[in-house]
């Protein structure tokens, strides 16, 4: 049951993302994040007394918090990353991080896999990378020949600046991933109340600061709405499938979201993919089928 739950998660990350992505194209990336973010806890706080009654502890609250304040900062700097650096460095460099944290602890914690399940996630991680890759273009190739090597110079910092940002996003991810996880089953949906309330909260500080703008076309600000649904609905089910499945499996499966944004963009924008990605997911399938198996 924890493998649906958590592969389901994944499909709706995904389609959060892709509907992240197509409304970051045309309004300001901060205001689509609070909006999602905003309409993500609305509809939580809606489903939430149709519910069946929970007892959360303190416990739950505070690992709550510490995944809503750990998965805002990722966020932010996975897009600050996507700013500055290239895009097919920085999307694997943050997923594999995000994989790797939780799974790490959940082995230091006495997580005992089998072989299969093991290569299962050794490849799915291999899935992951080739999923989030496109086809680049060398833009140094259109440079003209007098500036081409300071334009490099620049290239060069940018890149090693976005690389350090996504490991950094990695690792607040993973701790987004392995905090959510630390809650029990009796907290129902509590913590992730707590943790839409301290990100909702950040990105509103952030907004404040920077005295940004939220105005966007009706239109652009419901799909930003539906992405943050979306969205609240995969958090929703990772929690689950992390209380009853092993973190490090369940963690993977979820990180494969990627493969569903990507296949969205070609069935929906009909984007082409490149053969890494294609090859990506043919070993996500594998893995997941590898996964099952052990």
């Amino acid at each position: 049951m924890f493998v649906a739950l958590a592969l389901a998660s994944a499909l709706f990350y995904g389609a959060a993302d892709f509907l992240g992505g197509m409304t970051a194209r045309r309004a300001s990336t901060l205001a689509i994040v609070v909006v999602s973010q905003c309409a993500g806890l609305l509809a939580l706080l809606i489903v939430l007394p149709a519910l069946p009654k929970a007892t959360p502890v303190q416990g739950d609250f505070l690992w709550g918090a510490m995944a809503g304040l750990t998965g805002g900062i990722g966020v932010a700097l996975l897009y600050r990353a996507l700013a500055v650096g290239v895009m097919a460095v920085v999307a694997p460099t943050t997923a594999v991080c995000a994989v790797a944290i939780p799974v790490l602890v959940a082995l230091l914690l006495g997580e005992r896999l089998g072989p299969v399940t093991a290569a299962g996630i050794g490849l799915a991680i291999v899935a992951i990378v080739l999923v989030s890759q496109a086809e680049t273009s060398d833009r140094s190739d259109r440079s003209d020949r007098s500036d081409r090597s300071d334009r490099s110079d620049r290239s060069d910092r940018s890149n090693r600046s976005g690389v350090g940002l996504a490991l950094l996003s990695g690792v607040a991810i993973g701790l987004f991933f392995l905090a959510l996880a630390r809650t029990g089953p009796d907290a129902g949906l509590w913590p992730l109340v707590a943790a839409r309330i301290v990100s909702v909260g950040l990105f509103a500080i952030m907004v404040v600061a920077g005295s940004r703008s939220l105005r966007m076309p009706v239109r652009i600000a419901g799909t930003a709405a539906a992405g943050g649904v979306l969205d609240m609905l995969a958090n929703l089910l990772y929690l689950v499938a992390s209380w009853s499945g092993p973190l490090s499996v369940v963690v993977t499966l979820a990180s494969l979201y990627p493969a569903s944004t990507v296949l969205l963009a070609r069935l929906v924008l009909r984007e082409q993919l490149s053969a890494r990605q294609w090859l990506g997911i043919a070993c996500a399938l594998i893995a997941v089928s590898l996964i099952v198996g052990g």
